[in-house]
């Protein structure tokens, strides 16, 4: 049998930078992973170049969570500033790609290097390929695995949610939860695409491929993006952003043609462009393929000219433009999930150090606890925020 101060099970993002804080702290740090190599979810991250932070990744309202004010504590004390701190430090260049969100110019190897480089002069133990078989806890923590035994006063689960299965997502972090009493908000996959089915499936099925600026709302909630036809659905990131507050039997709202004033707009073009097809005035304001297939609903109505079109027929169209309504019949899954929607219930946890309450040396951190974040590097930030305050509390 090994001791340690720590042991941390999850090498991913939220546990490495929890061993590099307790490390740097003189803690002497066990960092195991059931995986043959650390960093998993790193590497497949924003296309292969890892979305690894938000220049507003601080701000609570980017994060869902059944107590919203449960991550204002750790996003406030380790902020996206510090983690473009340490990127700046090993000379990793980045850029700004859209709202806020900072991609590597390279390849999202340079993150993970970065963090294991972290790790060593923190004089972390990482060991990889230890599955974890039992955990006990009398006066200390016990920790068996398929390789070896540990001991230690403080715990940490770092092991993540159940999204993408393929690179190892397991239930692990629930079962410990569970095991020592914590309760666990329901977990379902989210930043994922939407199923459907009838009508707006063949719709789909036609416009596959295409891609189109549209704001998209569920409830009070809306994303202004892109969404993606799929063969499935719908995806996108207008699509992945709201599929985080959906829930089967919810309807969406879809503007797709969020900048315009529709109705306006064609009968605008009845009076200065009386000979144009439909198709080809919808063309300015959509995509082609989607401005046809809206057209070709109408009948024969496309190769009629604008100024043989009723009054009441635009306005049809206008509003269904404006306020296309689908319901979706399901997500993608967990095997297309980014995140995982829920967790470990924060109730059960201090704010400030992610430590169980009731179960002084246990700690939780990462997507493994109730908080979620938007898509565009928010997650990563969640991950570094609260692995830091468990690496700075042990």
């Amino acid at each position: 049998m090994e001791t340690f101060d720590v042991v941390i099970i999850g090498a991913g993002a939220a546990g490495m930078m929890c061993a590099i804080e307790a490390g740097g702290r003189g803690r002497r740090v066990l960092l195991l992973d059931h995986a043959e190599k650390p960093g998993a979810k790193i590497l497949i991250s924003g296309g292969g170049r890892c979305n690894f932070t938000n220049l507003e990744g601080d701000l609570p309202d980017r994060y869902i969570s059944n107590n919203p004010h449960f991550c204002k504590s750790a996003l406030s004390r380790s902020t996206p500033r510090d983690f473009i701190a340490m990127v700046e430090r090993h000379r990793i260049a980045y850029h700004e790609k859209t709202l806020g969100q900072l991609f590597c110019d390279g390849s999202a190897r340079e993150i993970l290097a970065m963090l294991l480089d972290e790790c060593r002069a923190a004089h972390v133990d990482l060991r990889v390929g230890h599955r974890v078989t039992e955990i006990a806890r009398s006066d200390q923590f016990r920790i068996e695995t398929s390789r070896a035994v540990f001991e230690a006063p403080a715990l940490v689960i770092a092991t993540g949610g159940l999204s993408i299965p393929k690179i190892g997502a397991t239930g692990f972090a629930y079962e410990v939860a569970r095991r020592f009493g914590l309760a666990i908000v329901e977990p379902r996959p989210g930043l994922v695409g939407l199923k459907v089915a009838g009508e707006v499936l063949a719709l789909c099925n036609a416009l596959t491929g295409v891609s189109a600026d549209a704001a998209v709302s569920c409830g009070r909630i809306s994303f202004r993006e892109n969404i993606l036809f799929t063969h499935r659905g719908l995806s996108g990131p207008a699509i992945l952003q709201i599929s985080s507050y959906w829930k089967n039997g919810d309807a969406l709202s879809i503007d797709l043609a969020p900048t315009v004033d529709v109705e306006n707009f064609l009968r605008d073009r009845k009076r200065s462009r009386p000979k144009a097809e439909l198709k080809t005035v919808l063309a300015e304001i959509l995509p082609s393929r989607l401005a046809e297939a809206i057209a070709m609903r109408e009948g024969d109505m496309p190769r009629r000219e604008m100024a043989n079109l009723p009054d009441r027929l635009l306005l049809a169209i206008a509003q269904r433009l404006k306020s296309w309504q689908v319901l979706a019949t399901a997500s993608e899954g967990w095997a297309k999930a980014e995140v995982t929607v829920g967790g470990i219930d924060t109730a059960a946890l201090s704010s400030k150090t992610m430590e169980v309450r009731a179960v002084p040396g246990l700690y939780m951190i990462g997507e493994a606890v109730d908080v979620t974040g938007w898509l565009g590097g928010y997650n990563f930030q969640w991950a570094w925020s609260s692995g830091w305050c468990a690496g700075q509390s042990i």
